[in-house]
């Protein structure tokens, strides 16, 4: 039959956060480390959804075809999807902040290697 959908989702979510640490913690250019960042966010979203996925189940509306004694194992629990939303929206803003700050970084220094920025300025 396979693997359930769930578990599918949680590997990938999961080598997607492992993926996104090691460019982070790996990678010295500005915009290698936004990318691991992105993929990062992705991943946190992809488990996020995850957790709340049941395998075959069905929106959580009651019903004629889903009842309230069935409610609890067929239904799928909408909250992390709605979670999952707030956060896309949030990790696009942050991003794009990243990236402005990266476009600003390299008009001041002509760089976008992070061993340049080491003096403080305070």
């Amino acid at each position: 039959m396979g693997l359930p959908v769930s578990t599918l989702l949680m590997t990938t979510g999961f080598l997607l956060v492992l993926i996104g640490m090691w460019g982070i913690l790996r990678h010295r250019n500005i915009l290698r480390i936004i990318i691991g960042f992105g993929l990062f966010d992705t991943g946190l979203h992809i488990v996020m959804v995850a957790t709340g996925y049941i395998t075959g189940g069905t929106a959580p509306i009651i019903d004629t075809a889903l009842g309230i004694e069935q409610a609890t194992t067929r239904a799928v629990d909408p909250v992390p999807s709605a979670l999952v939303v707030t956060a896309i929206v949030i990790g696009f803003s942050v991003t794009a902040i990243m990236l402005a700050f990266a476009i600003r970084i390299h008009d001041a220094r002509k760089t976008l290697s992070i061993d340049a920025l080491t003096e403080s300025k305070w």
